[in-house]
């Protein structure tokens, strides 16, 4: 009996604890186009781990509330936490581009040579990591040299011959091609590219585009 009391805890034990696992299925991709092999993937609860395989596909064992955590070389490390909805991840890996990370990369089976290239040479707008910015303005801030943006949202463009006095009206804000004075429900993670223009580059806007431009280019953009 005490035996037979013992087998039925184990057993018991051993389901609730399947019970707090499952698994999560992830895709890991370079530049949103080129899928990342032989990355370490882990899994901080649970405790497992596993590789990307040559379609940049994982498969690992996670606890509730776990976190999923990736540092490849060469690319920025990324700490996923899992939720009760996902079952699916596809996390895109942003890449420091230097020379020698080009070279950590390939030498370590993460990209071949031929897709990195191209991917740096015309996918760099692939390669932003805006979703940490909480919101469109946090991003200007940090991705668009030689602006200043008021308390009340206004951008003015400093430098060249673009010049600004107490009172001066803003740059002109171009969203996906259209001229807006409203980006506040502009969501860091939908964008896909920044740029600032002044002086002969903002003369395609016409006298508009006198006090500079700023351009947001999403990524709904078709």
């Amino acid at each position: 009996m005490k035996y037979f009391l013992i087998l039925v805890s184990t057993i018991l034990f051993s389901l609730s604890a399947q019970a707090q696992t499952r698994v999560i299925n992830g895709k890991l991709t370079a530049y949103n186009s080129f899928p990342v092999m032989n990355v370490e993937v882990s899994s901080k609860k649970a405790k497992a781990t596993t590789i990307s395989d040559a379609q940049g596909n994982f498969s690992i064992v996670c606890m509730e509330k776990d976190i999923i955590m990736i540092k490849p070389k060469a690319f920025r490390p990324v700490n996923k936490k899992v939720r009760d909805v996902e079952d699916t991840l596809k996390i895109n890996l942003v890449f420091i581009d230097t020379r020698k990370n080009r070279e950590l990369a390939i030498s370590n089976g993460y990209l071949t040579e031929t897709n990195l290239n191209y991917a740096v040479s015309n996918l760099a707008e692939e390669n932003n990591d805006f979703c940490k910015y909480t919101d469109i303005y946090a991003l200007l801030r940090a991705e668009c040299t030689g602006i200043t943006i008021s308390n009340s949202g206004t951008i003015t463009v400093r430098g060249g011959n673009t010049s600004f006095t107490s009172g001066a009206s803003g740059a002109l804000i171009v969203v996906d091609g259209q001229p807006t004075s409203v980006i506040d429900g502009i969501m860091p993670c939908i964008v896909k590219s920044v740029k600032v223009l002044k002086d002969s580059d903002a003369t395609i806007y016409g006298s508009r585009g006198g006090n500079g431009v700023v351009v947001i280019t999403t990524k709904q953009t078709l």
